[in-house]
């Protein structure tokens, strides 16, 4: 069965933000956020439960009005208009369906809403993840809801999709089916998708590019490979890595009795290279997750900036030279 996905005759980014707010009475829960997001790429968007990911998704899908800035998608306001919210998909963990509801009305209703639903692939995915069809929705666990919302998404073969969460309850096998079924149908029928996990290492490999708030900001957005190069683990005896550390970006560091490691800003330089190994210290690269993590844990120490302000490379050097 051919899809044909409309798309606009001229390029505009899928998402366009810009000075996006929202509050929840003095609650400021977005803080003047501004990005782009080029249509058909996969981005993970992370970040502390509590920190907009959620509310950010509601807005672009027309669920939530912002209290100021712009929300664009394809150029058009998303705010009450049926244009854009038409090209939108998106499955929430927390996804309501009528009382009486089963599988083959949920089914239904999506077809009717979405204009490039395909209703075979919907009944392939149905297969795939042994949903029950004569079960109500209501009676179904929390790992069916989820392949539910993941056949919804997946089918719906909307040009934006956001996925909020969208495997809490499955089992690593179901995860792996919607993995291998997303790169597949994705390969073939490219869109945009906008993806919120807290499994960020087991899902890394789908992502194109990382977007992460914290405290209702952008504290990182890039590439996953500049992402994962932007820091590395420093790791051994406490009083070591205080020393080697001392002038350097620390995003987070975890302690076990006399041993520590340290999340670090900046790339390795050959000159910090030299200095961990004269003090017996393991250099190590970081995992999306843990970056992730690091950026999270700014009580004391800011968060990963991009914006250069002195390098921190600069400053080793000129710490350990002496």
């Amino acid at each position: 069965m051919t899809i044909s996905i409309s798309t606009p005759a001229i390029s505009k980014p899928a998402i366009s933000l810009k000075n996006l707010t929202k509050n929840f009475g003095d609650t400021h829960v977005l803080k003047g956020l501004t990005v782009e997001i080029e249509e058909n790429t996969i981005v993970g968007l992370f970040g502390r439960n509590g920190v907009g990911k959620t509310t950010l998704m509601s807005i672009l899908s027309n669920q939530e009005q912002a209290t100021g800035g712009t929300a664009q998608v394809y150029g058009h306001n998303i705010w009450e208009n049926p244009e854009a919210t038409n090209r939108i998909c998106f499955i929430r963990e927390n996804q309501k369906y009528p009382e009486e509801a089963k599988l083959a009305h949920v089914l239904k209703a999506a077809a009717d809403f979405y204009p490039n639903w395909d209703q075979d692939f919907a009944l392939k995915l149905e297969k795939r993840f042994r949903l029950p069809k004569k079960t109500q929705i209501k009676k179904y666990s929390r790992g069916q809801l989820s392949a539910l919302a993941i056949v919804v998404g997946l089918a719906s073969r909307a040009p934006i999709t956001f996925m909020d969460e969208p495997y809490l309850g499955l089992d690593p096998t179901a995860r792996d089916v919607f993995y291998e079924l997303l790169i597949s149908d994705f390969g073939e029928y490219p869109r945009t998708i906008v993806f919120s996990t807290h499994l960020i290492d087991e899902a890394a490999n789908l992502f194109e590019r990382v977007i992460v708030l914290d405290e209702g900001k952008i504290v990182l957005d890039k590439s996953i490979e500049e992402a994962t190069e932007s820091a590395y683990n420093l790791a051994g005896p406490a009083l070591a890595v205080d020393e080697l550390t001392k002038n350097l970006k620390v995003l987070k560091v975890r302690t076990l009795g006399g041993l520590k490691s340290a999340t670090i800003s900046g790339h390795v330089t050959e000159e910090i290279a030299q200095a961990a190994t004269q003090r017996n210290l393991e250099i190590s690269p970081v995992s999306l997750q843990d970056l992730v993590s690091a950026l999270g844990h700014h009580d004391d120490i800011d968060p990963l900036s991009t914006q250069s302000q002195q390098s921190p490379e600069a400053l080793a050097v000129k710490e350990y030279s002496r």
